[in-house]
């Protein structure tokens, strides 16, 4: 016989509940955008009433920047090939697992001033930190050219649905980008 859940605090539930609703807030943004994901669809998804979505989030605008927010990008630095080797691992992982939080914003910035907003942003910081990090006079229009190589895999991956790179490993798709980068990022060759 398993023994009884201890029963949690109140703000411990408060943070529980506040969680369920930000992980059905995410994916319903990734799988259906900014204007047509309702706060009713997210709080049947969620499991609670529409009414509390609201008293934790006060709006839809401020739901999905909290449900959007990304971690960001591990710092790429260190020798050419080090920085070819630190892009590719982070592109590896985003095959595997691709943060709900991009796809929503990705999915939603052609619509949504918000999520065009963050994601600007949020490619002008990677751009930044790839062209510090690459030796050459033209290192902005390299890193530029290494940041929308990336988000075209994103988006044909994810929402063009290229079934032919959903379905390729991603050892594969590591092996074929590798040339690419490093003829991008070792400006010396």
């Amino acid at each position: 016989m398993s023994e009884p859940r201890p029963r949690l605090s109140r703000a411990e539930q408060r943070r529980a509940t506040e969680a369920r609703i930000l992980a059905a807030a995410g994916r319903l943004f990734a799988e259906s955008g900014y204007d047509q994901t309702t706060i009713r669809a997210i709080a049947g998804a969620a499991e609670v009433d529409g009414g509390l979505v609201m008293h934790y989030f006060g709006s839809k605008e401020e739901l999905f920047q909290r449900a959007t927010r990304a971690e960001p990008a591990q710092p790429v630095g260190g020798t050419p090939e080090e920085v070819t080797e630190q892009i590719l691992a982070q592109i590896a992982d985003s095959l595997v697992n691709e943060p709900i939080a991009s796809l929503a914003v990705l999915r939603s910035m052609l619509t949504h001033a918000g999520a065009s907003e963050a994601a600007i942003e949020g490619a002008a910081r990677y751009r930044a930190q790839l062209s510090d990090a690459i030796p050459a006079d033209d290192a902005d229009v390299r890193a530029a050219l290494i940041s929308a190589t990336l988000i075209g895999m994103v988006v044909s991956r994810h929402f063009l649905k290229f079934d032919v790179l959903r379905d390729t490993p991603p050892e594969q798709i590591i092996d074929l980008l590798r040339p690419c980068l490093r003829s991008l990022i070792h400006a010396d060759d």
